[in-house]
Order: C-alpha cells, then sequence, then structure tokens
C-alpha cells in the first residue's frame, strides 16, 4: 500500500498476528491493529480452526511464548516479538530490529538497550557482543530509548546526560553483565546501581533479602496437595475444543477423577480414553505405552501439576517450560539414587521446589546437613552450611546444577563454573525455575523412535520442536563456560520488512525475552516453612478449592441427569437450565426477539422412567426455531424422535457440538454459543432429521447468510474463527457495567458480555459498582483503559450517566456511555473494536426513541 507521497508506507508488506493472552488484553490488540493498519500492514485473521495462519505472517505479535503454534513460527523463522517492537518502530519512524523484542524468557536480555561509556575497548566489545547475542542490542548514543548505561563511575558525559533527560535509565557497573553471563541469567540490576553500587558498599556476609519468583508459581510440585483455600475465579475456557486423556496412574482418588472430568467438559473440552485421539495426555510418570505413544506423536504430556496450572491461570503453557509440571522419572535421574542434599539461603516457594525436584531426581533431600552429606545447594556462599560444607568437603553448587541436571536428564559436571557462581549482594532465588526441559534429550531416554507409526500431524509437531530447539541459541550460550567471550561483537543488522505478497515472507529469526518482575521478602536464611503456608498461596490449591465448589453444581448435575424430570421426556434437567426457561418467557432478548421457544414449560405428568436411548452421537443447541412454538407435544415427540438418532437437543449453556439457527441473530442462545467457537448449522437440519427419521449429513447444512453479513459487517466463517482464537476471551478483564432499568433486562446482556470473559456490573450510582479511585502514577503512568456503561434512554439512567463519568475519572479510566448495540456487535463480530456511533448521546440524538 503506498503512501499519499506515492511511498510505501512504513508497515507496507507486513502481514501481523496478535495472539491474545493476560499481557496483551483484545482492548490493546485493538487499538494496535488501528495503528499497524494505519501504517500499511494487514493484520491476519485467524484459520477457521481458531489457529495462526502461519502460511501467510510476516509477524507474530506476542508479549508470551505460551501460546500453541510458538514452535511452529520459529521452526518457519517467523520472528516473534512483543508489543515493543511496534511502539519502537513507530517512535521511529523505522521498521525495529526483530530479535531485541522477542517474548522468549530465555532471551535474558531483552528489551535492554546498551551504550558503553568508561569500558576499555576490549571489555566494551566482549559486553555488547554477549548482550546482543542474548536479545540485546546496542546504541552508540544515549537516546530515549536507551535502557542502561554500562559504566564505571559518573563522571562521563553520557552518565550525566541520562540524569537530565533519561531519569529512567539504569546506569551499572560491568560487573552486573558480567554475572549475567557467568549464570546465563537476568539478575537484577539494584546491587550495581551506579552513583553508589551495593556491591562495592557491602561486604558479602552482610544480609540479602530472600526474593520470591514469580516463575514458581503453581509449579512447585509435581504432586499437588489436596487442601482447598482460595476463591473462585474466572469461567475457564483453557479446554476449549481440546481433547484431554487422564492417565490411570494418575495420583487422583475415585471422587476426584469425575470433578475433572466435568470441569474439562464444562469449559468446552473432552475427556476421551483413546491416547491417539487426544491433544493433551496428563500423566503422573515417565513411562508406559500410551506416555510413549502419546509424546513420540507430539502431544502436549504433562502432570497433575500442570493441569491445574491451566485451570488456575486459564492460560495454556507448554508443559515443558516448567521441571515439575513434566510427568517424573519412576526411578529418578541416573546418578541421583546415592546422593544426600541439603539446601540454605532459599526460602518460600523456591526452598519447597528444590525439595521436590530433588526428590523427583531420585536423591534424598535432607533438612539438616550432617557429614554424609554429599550436596549443599545454596542460594549465595554464606552461612553456617556454608562453612560446615567446606570443612567436610561436601560439593557447594547453586540450584542451577539440580535444574540442569533435572532438565537434561543427567547428572552435570561440577567443573562448569556457572554451578559455582554467587553474586556477592545477590540472592540467587529470585531466578530460580527459569530452566526448560532439554526435549531432545527427553525423546533420547524415554521415549525414541516411533517414526513408523506418526501421523503427518505428529511429523510437523516434530519437526517444528527440533528446528525450535536448534534456533533458541540462548540456551546453549547459558551452559557455555564463566565469562566466555562472546564471537559476534557488532551490532546485528537488521532489515525492514519484507514486501514480498501475501504466502511470501521475510522470515528473521528472533529469540528475546521479556524482563521478570522480582519482590523481595525478609526470611530466615534456612527456616523451611511448612507446606501449609507455602501451598496457601499456590496454584494448585487454588485449582483444587475450584474443583470443590463446582462440585455441588456437578454432583446435582449428575443426580438430574439420572432420575426422570417432572418436565423432560427423556430425563432431568439442572436447576439452572429450568431458570433460564423460566426468566426467557418474561423477557424479550436484547435488540432481536429472543427464541420462542423458550417459553415456560408446561407442568406435565410425572412418567415413566424409560430406557436410555442410547449414546448421544450430536448436541445441538437451537435457537430462533418455529416448529414448536405453541406445540409441546409436537416438541416431546420430535425430541424423543432425534434423541433416538443420537441428536440431543441441549440449552446454550450446557455441552454443545453444534448451534443451529435459521439465520444471523443477535439472540442471548446465538451469541453465548457463538463465543465457544461452534459450528453453527441451519435450523433446517433438524426439521429434515425429524422428517426423514435418520441423521443426515450434516455438512450439508451449514448456515449460510449473506444479507445479515453484509448487515453485520463480518461474514459467519470469519466470526468463527475469531471466536475459537478468542476461546471466550475477547473482552477478557474489560469491564462493563449496565444500568439496572436497560431496556430489555440486565440478565440476556450479563451472559453475553460474561460468555465474552468481562466483567460484568450493574450500576446504581453508589455502593459496591463504585471503581476505586486511582492516580495515573500509581497506574504506573499508563494510559486510562476504557470503561464501559450500557444504557437505554429513559430518565432513572440518563441521571447516571454524569456519575458514571465521575466515578471512570477519578479511577483513571476513559468513561464511554454507549447502547446495547455496542455490545452485541462486538460479540457478533469477535472483534473489540468501538466506533463514536454508538455513544448514547449521539445514538439516541441520531435515532430518538419513539
Amino acid at each position: 500500500m503506498a503512501g499519499e507521497n506515492g511511498k510505501p508506507d512504513l508497515l507496507d508488506g507486513c502481514y501481523i498476528y496478535f495472539v491474545q493472552s493476560k499481557s496483551l488484553s483484545a482492548s490493546t490488540i485493538a487499538e494496535m491493529s488501528r495503528l499497524v493498519q494505519k501504517h500499511g500492514a494487514e493484520v491476519l485473521e485467524p484459520k477457521r480452526n481458531g489457529t495462526i495462519p502461519l502460511e501467510h505472517a510476516t509477524h507474530i505479535v506476542s508479549n508470551t511464548i505460551d501460546f500453541e503454534e510458538y514452535h511452529d513460527a520459529l521452526q518457519y523463522m517467523i520472528p516473534v516479538v512483543n508489543t515493543n517492537w511496534i511502539k519502537v518502530t513507530l517512535a521511529r519512524s523505522k521498521v525495529a530490529q526483530v530479535r531485541p523484542y522477542s517474548p522468549d524468557p530465555r532471551m535474558i536480555f531483552s528489551n535492554v538497550i546498551l551504550t558503553c561509556a568508561d569500558i576499555p575497548e576490549s571489555d566494551k566489545e566482549t559486553i555488547i557482543g554477549a548482550t546482543m547475542a542474548l536479545g540485546g542490542m546496542e546504541s552508540k548514543d544515549l537516546t530515549r530509548q536507551t535502557t542502561h548505561i554500562c559504566a564505571l563511575s559518573m563522571d562521563h558525559e553520557k552518565c550525566q546526560e541520562a540524569l537530565k533527560k533519561n531519569p529512567k535509565c539504569k546506569i551499572v557497573l560491568p560487573h552486573w553483565f558480567d554475572d549475567c553471563f557467568r549464570l546465563g541469567r537476568r539478575i537484577s540490576e539494584a546491587p550495581y546501581l551506579l552513583p553508589d553500587p551495593e556491591i562495592l558498599r557491602k561486604g558479602p556476609d552482610e544480609e540479602v533479602k530472600i526474593p520470591a519468583s514469580e516463575a514458581l508459581e503453581g509449579a512447585t510440585s509435581a504432586l499437588p496437595s489436596s487442601m482447598m483455600p482460595g476463591k473462585e475465579r474466572e469461567k475457564i475456557v483453557v479446554f476449549a475444543q481440546k481433547k484431554v486423556m487422564l492417565s490411570k496412574d494418575l495420583p487422583v482418588n475415585a471422587r476426584l477423577r469425575p470433578i475433572l472430568n466435568n470441569l474439562i467438559e464444562q469449559s468446552g473440552g473432552e475427556v476421551v480414553n483413546d491416547v491417539d485421539a487426544c491433544d493433551m495426555y496428563v500423566c503422573q510418570y515417565r513411562d508406559g505405552d500410551d506416555y510413549v505413544r502419546a509424546a513420540q506423536q507430539g502431544k502436549d504430556v504433562g502432570n497433575l501439576a500442570w493441569l491445574y496450572y491451566l485451570i488456575v491461570h486459564n492460560e495454556w503453557t507448554r508443559p515443558t517450560r516448567r521441571l515439575l509440571h513434566y510427568p517424573i522419572p519412576r526411578e529418578g535421574i541416573p546418578g541421583f539414587r546415592d546422593m544426600k542434599i541439603t539446601i540454605s539461603n532459599y526460602g518460600g516457594d523456591a526452598r519447597v521446589y528444590l525439595e521436590n525436584l530433588i526428590t523427583a531426581a531420585g536423591a534424598t533431600y535432607t533438612k539438616t546437613m550432617k557429614a554424609d552429606n554429599t550436596h549443599l545447594i545454596t542460594a549465595r556462599m554464606n552461612g553456617e552450611k556454608c562453612e560446615a560444607a567446606k570443612e567436610w568437603n561436601i560439593e557447594i553448587v547453586n540450584h542451577l546444577w539440580i535444574e540442569d541436571s533435572y532438565a537434561k536428564s543427567e547428572v552435570q559436571s561440577f567443573s562448569n563454573p556457572r554451578y559455582q557462581h554467587f553474586p556477592p549482594r545477590t540472592n540467587l532465588g529470585e531466578i530460580i525455575g527459569s530452566t526448560f526441559f532439554d526435549e531432545q534429550k527427553l525423546r533420547e531416554l524415554y521415549y525414541p523412535g516411533g517414526e513408523e507409526s506418526l501421523t503427518a500431524t505428529a511429523k510437523r509437531k516434530r519437526k517444528a520442536n527440533e528446528a525450535a530447539n536448534k534456533n533458541v541459541y540462548a540456551s546453549n550460550l547459558a551452559e557455555t563456560d564463566a565469562g566466555a567471550a562472546v564471537n559476534e561483537s557488532s551490532p546485528l543488522t537488521g532489515k525492514a520488512a519484507s514486501k514480498a505478497p501475501r504466502g511470501t515472507q521475510n522470515k528473521q529469526n528472533l529469540q528475546t525475552p521479556a524482563k521478570a518482575t522480582r519482590t523481595a521478602r525478609n526470611g530466615k536464611e534456612n527456616d523451611t516453612p511448612s507446606l501449609m503456608s507455602s501451598g496457601s498461596r499456590s496454584a494448585k490449591d487454588k485449582a483444587l478449592s475450584k474443583l470443590h465448589q463446582l462440585a455441588p453444581d456437578i454432583a446435582l448435575y449428575e443426580k438430574e441427569k439420572q432420575r426422570t424430570a417432572k418436565g423432560g421426556p427423556w430425563g432431568g434437567k439442572r436447576a439452572a437450565d429450568q431458570i433460564d426457561r423460566e426468566r426467557s418467557a418474561k423477557e424479550s432478548s436484547p435488540a432481536e426477539e429472543e427464541d420462542e421457544e423458550d417459553e415456560a414449560a408446561q407442568k406435565r405428568p410425572a412418567k415413566k422412567a424409560r430406557v436410555s436411548s442410547g449414546p448421544v452421537e450430536m448436541r445441538i443447541c437451537l435457537t430462533g426455531y418455529k416448529r414448536w412454538v405453541n406445540d409441546k407435544p409436537r416438541e416431546d415427540a420430535d425430541r424423543r424422535k432425534l434423541r433416538a438418532m443420537g441428536i440431543q437437543i441441549v440449552q446454550d449453556n450446557g455441552i454443545a457440538d453444534y448451534l443451529a439457527a435459521p439465520l444471523m441473530v443477535r439472540t442471548m442462545k446465538f451469541l453465548r454459543c457463538l463465543a465457544r467457537g461452534l459450528d453453527i448449522i441451519s435450523s433446517d437440519f433438524v426439521t429434515a432429521c425429524i422428517e426423514a427419521g435418520k441423521m443426515l449429513p450434516i455438512e450439508d447444512y451449514l448456515l449460510e447468510d449473506k444479507e445479515n453479513e453484509k448487515r453485520f459487517g463480518v461474514t459467519l466463517e470469519t466470526a468463527i474463527s475469531r471466536a475459537r482464537a478468542n476461546r471466550g476471551r475477547l473482552l477478557w478483564g474489560v469491564p462493563i457495567f449496565c444500568t439496572a432499568e436497560i431496556k430489555n433486562g440486565v440478565q440476556s446482556y450479563q451472559a453475553i458480555a460474561e460468555a465474552n470473559g468481562a466483567i460484568f456490573k450493574l450500576f446504581r450510582g453508589r455502593g459496591a459498582s463504585v471503581i476505586k479511585p486511582t492516580t495515573p502514577e500509581e497506574d504506573g503512568g499508563a494510559p486510562p483503559e476504557p470503561v464501559y456503561l450500557l444504557t437505554s434512554m429513559s430518565p432513572p439512567e440518563t441521571v447516571l450517566w454524569p456519575k458514571f463519568e465521575e466515578m471512570a475519572k477519578k479511577g483513571n479510566m476513559e468513561p464511554r456511555i454507549v447502547v446495547s448495540d455496542w455490545l452485541l456487535d462486538v460479540a457478533m463480530k469477535q472483534e473489540l473494536t468501538f466506533d463514536p456511533k454508538y455513544l448514547a448521546e449521539r445514538y439516541f440524538a441520531e435515532n430518538p426513541p419513539n
């Protein structure tokens, strides 16, 4: 696309795909999409199955590597960059290099833009070369984008200029880079900051706070405990469109297993018993035919801790990213059996994690240290245990040794200096939990071969994993000898994005990590916290809390499903479904008249329990179906016929395979089912099956509605593709308020908003609906996020508008008072956009209510 002056736009030829996550919201994606499109880029839509169209993408924008196509992207050398790449590109009016903006945490100097001050030339070349190899970038001069200055003192003009013009720039001693290089990890700059660096001011024996590590959340144990503190969280969507197999070797009792099964199914997944049919295989040990088969086929193989992590965080993550999320070796790692290991200077979750990692490796963990101990793992080289270990000739190492040994499935040599490096004013607990598995080693030891039986998909996955592992340069650099010079001593040259047409790519390799956020806390050096205190904050306990909170609802469902209902021809319904049916008789749907078939069910005489009609092959949610309106006997007879042929008609909040509708309609049922990414068929399919007396080919009845596609500004195929990519998180974290007096009632809007992940609340101008006052400084200087109020035009509602605006502005948020059409159109398009035409004042001025 050419610009106004006839020259190509800045991002001309770029085909960009955005990956939504908790760190990259739909609203941010919408804003960035608008910006890149303005500069000539094309924003790609997901494929029909919700995956990334890798064959067209030139760039993937994501703030995390926790998405399923990440390894595929690396295989095809498609740059995966964080949002800073877009910001820097637009700020400089020049396409930025991709390498410094990778979200891969193994690229430890991601987002580091370095300039050197009074550093000797030879040292300067080494520091710059290694920094760039690990995801950083050099700036010869001090600029507004410079993040770090490497200096020996504050005397250099760059340091003085930074104090005046770039106060956020960190001026560090070269020792910081040296320690990071030696460890292969990025530690905090705090002890190295000029003008008064702590490493020169305090001795190595003075106390250092024991830090917490976010990397360990939900990953401290391969066997989660059964404690249940915590509270209810958002709707789970992480298993949407996934087939999950739970192995028989999992340490779950007969009561918990059906709860897990129901949780997976209620979140849009399916529990299967065939390893070839599953996408996720959950087991305890790295053995057995099913484990080997699943691993060889490239399935996601994880343990119970990984499953609970998915439940609590509601985001997919690779099980090999965290050591205790992968099945453990039944006999431990060779070489660890005779080891007795103790730990020192680690606290909280880090201590629990190391205890469990030592045990999983096959060694013996001891709380106290005696002369027969073989190893001491310590976060700092000080303390009573360290002194005693020196006297008793016990090996002293940091946690990287046990992590690397477990990740590579073999004992690592103590001669590697990175295992015996202890920065004087750093507690290494701040970098614990950042080691990934070596998947090549896992394959060689636990599931070799199998090439002859691989499916085409499995072959592609294996090839992608192998290519991705080769492309992750940082993991190899981190294992080199301490202080080794990096050959690359000159800046990497970056090229502008390819101007190739769709289907051709300029695929540049990239690896760069996001900086980890750390918090510090006090703690005694060798105090071992109880599992209760550690687990109370952990993800595993929150998961179990959620499971047990769901248990009564699931039990009710099972109970109702097994008995004969007074109001149903083939069995009871959940109480929630009955409430929905009764409510729908009283209220019409928003913007469109809701389904007439949802009128309150008439009471019928109790019927005798009948024999099951056989397995259900297809579950269909119906909306806008006219055949059964005011004809209950006909509905009952038709439902029995459908059930006999394996078709079950279900409610919109139940498990469903298809949504059947006469056309694209903005009913609650349609929009709720669309949010789940269901295939949408014509309701003529139901009628045709009834009249034919058999199940007909469903592919002949896919819904086509060109007229309404034009009306709503989106094709049905695009809406479904987006929904599958969104997985019910289109409005994730978006606050939507609603007036109590809104036309057509609150419940339908609430159901639609929450089906798409929104935070939905009533606004009455008082009480709990008020947003907490927040200053821009407290928000970290971030621009105000939008907050929405759904309203109609009645006087009780309009008097609330000024109160809502005042509340939003005090909370550092942008108030948007909109008509309900905004929510309905967003839900239909499955894209978070905003147009001023939805603002209530403008809308009602142009469309006065009757």
